[in-house]
């Protein structure tokens, strides 16, 4: 009998909605093999959308490692942790909606 290949196990979902009808959605797993060409064991999907456009995101698409849009602008992101990329995600929403307060 064959055994089952271990499967990515979903570590975080939220979908934050705002007043203003824009919202965040945060979807993290944990893989059992690194999405190449990253070292870690997570995947990653962080948007958040203004008139059905992603204004801000963090991803770690296969390929292309880990990044960061931002306005229009794609920059290589430096993972460090789960808790890390989510914290930087929500810093960068709070910016983009000038909540820095």
């Amino acid at each position: 009998m064959r055994s089952k290949a271990p499967k990515a196990k979903l570590l975080h979902r939220e979908r934050i909605e705002f007043p203003d009808g824009t919202f965040a959605e945060l979807v993290l797993w944990g893989v059992p093999e690194p999405v190449p060409p990253t070292t870690h064991g997570f995947k990653y999907r962080l948007a958040y959308v203004v008139g059905g456009k992603r204004v801000v995101g963090y991803d770690n698409e296969r390929g292309k490692g880990d990044h960061r849009h931002y306005d229009g602008t794609e920059t290589p992101y430096q993972f460090e942790s789960a808790n890390k990329v989510l914290a930087d995600f929500r810093t960068d929403v709070k910016r983009y909606r000038g909540d820095m307060s």
